[in-house]
């Protein structure tokens, strides 16, 4: 199992911090620095490991913003040239973005500058946010040019860095209200030759639709035209919420029509089970269509709350194309087991089975506690 995120934010990454830094300044306090750090990370989540190795950074280095930025990124290493990077040994440079999110504001131009660096080891999209808030005509300026940066890095930070929901990051509510800066920005990316980039263009506008559904699909309908394969993808991949809430005007866009099927039969096997335990899914659908018919497939899962109330959860199940008059055969494992981003609690889970966006039956199964 793979470690949680925030023990990549540990003593050992501040003694090799420390590490890295002394080698390029040598007057670095490196045993104050571990001493002031290390012992207060046990009990903090992620942002405030990161946080506070910031601030003992900030402590440690030279007063003066611009000089203490200096030796900072003295320490980056050359850019990344696979995307992949960044989620395997950039680690370290995180406390670094963070130092500029946290005492850079006063320095524009240095902050954008050093940005523009790390986020080509690592990543500068929650760095970037604050500067956003503050100085939003030059910093979307700086962004437009980025648009057109030879690394994909950089324009990646364009469109992730603007996501008016980007988790684990504080929200933009300018952007939230008004998303036409960042669809300006994106108009310019939504055909870059880079994956990277074109999945984080389909996140942004999704974050987008949650608040501007018409405007969304308004440009995406747009888009459409004359679209080549990569961005087809980003047009599928950017309407997956609005896809799941059923949205018709969505369906339509990705070819989806009201559903000329039928539904022969939907089980959920077993009936009852303990959370932790398994279910399987069996449905069969029969095409009454004298056309083939393209088939969006989700089942929505209605669940109880540590409350009582009610929550609901969409999950894809099969998308494809059906012939006239033929049959679908769909069988899917749910499994109950408790995940870190949801809990689970005992209680009667309704399973909907939904084509394109359209409820054609539903079962029930019963959760009960686990054993102890």
């Amino acid at each position: 199992m793979s470690q949680p995120f925030k023990d990549h934010f540990g003593p050992d990454l501040v003694a090799d911090l420390a590490r890295r830094i002394s080698a390029v300044e040598p007057l670095f306090p490196v045993t104050a620095f571990s001493a002031q750090v290390a012992p207060q990370l046990a009990p903090l989540e992620l942002k405030d490991r990161v946080a506070l190795i910031a601030r003992g950074l900030r402590d440690h280095l030279p007063p003066d913003y611009p000089a203490a930025l200096q030796v900072l990124l003295a320490i980056l290493g050359p850019p990344h040239s696979a995307a992949e990077g960044m989620f395997t040994d950039g680690w370290y440079l995180m406390p670094l973005a963070a130092f500029v999110e946290h005492y850079g504001l006063d320095h524009l131009d240095e902050s954008l500058a050093a940005m523009h660096a790390i986020t080509q080891r690592h990543t500068a999209e929650f760095a970037i946010r604050p500067f956003l808030v503050r100085y939003p005509a030059q910093t979307l300026n700086t962004l437009h040019g980025w648009t057109s940066d030879p690394s994909f890095h950089v324009r990646r930070l364009v469109s992730e860095g603007t996501r008016p929901r980007l988790p684990w990051a504080t929200r933009l509510p300018q952007f939230i209200a008004d998303p036409a800066p960042v669809l300006a920005l994106l108009e310019r990316l939504k055909d870059d030759p880079s994956p990277f980039v074109r999945k984080s263009v389909a996140n942004n506008l999704n974050d987008i639709a949650k608040d501007h559904p018409d405007l969304v699909l308004a440009t995406l309908a747009r888009w459409r035209d004359q679209a080549g394969t990569e961005r087809q993808w980003i047009i599928r991949h950017a309407l997956r919420t609005l896809v799941k809430q059923g949205h018709p005007v969505a369906l339509q866009l990705l070819g989806a029509e009201p559903p000329q099927v039928e539904l022969v039969a939907l089980t959920i096997t077993p009936a009852r089970v303990t959370i932790g335990a398994a279910v399987t899914l069996h449905a069969t659908l029969r095409s009454r269509a004298r056309l083939p018919q393209h088939l969006v497939v989700d089942y929505v899962l209605q669940m109880p709350g540590r409350r009582g109330e009610q929550r609901t959860k969409v999950f894809k199940l099969r998308s494809q194309q059906l012939a006239p008059g033929a049959t679908l055969e769909l069988v899917k494992r749910h499994s109950f087991a408790p995940v870190t981003v949801r809990a689970l609690y005992a209680g009667s889970y309704r399973f909907a089975l939904q084509v394109n966006g359209v409820v054609l039956g539903t079962a029930t199964v019963e959760v009960a506690p686990a054993a102890v």
